[in-house]
């Protein structure tokens, strides 16, 4: 029988995935971890739009890793 923590984990895992089929279709270019961590900074109270508004900041940023930079900037 499965624990209360399983499925809460299991849970989690499919909202990850649903949400990264989203992020293909929109070509935010951001992995199931980016997004995971995307997730919970919003869950903590972080304003979305504001969270947005960095990560296309931080991809203009001339020292930005190769993927990231490489990802286009909406």
């Amino acid at each position: 029988m499965p624990k209360e923590g399983d499925d809460k984990r299991q849970a989690a895992r499919e909202v990850i995935d649903i949400l990264q089929e989203i992020s293909d279709l929109l070509n935010t270019n951001l992995d199931r971890t980016e997004l995971s961590l995307c997730v919970s900074l919003i869950e903590n109270g972080v304003n979305p739009d504001a969270l947005a508004t960095v990560i296309k900041d931080l991809r203009k940023e001339p020292g930005a890793s190769k993927r990231v930079s490489n990802a286009p900037a909406e």
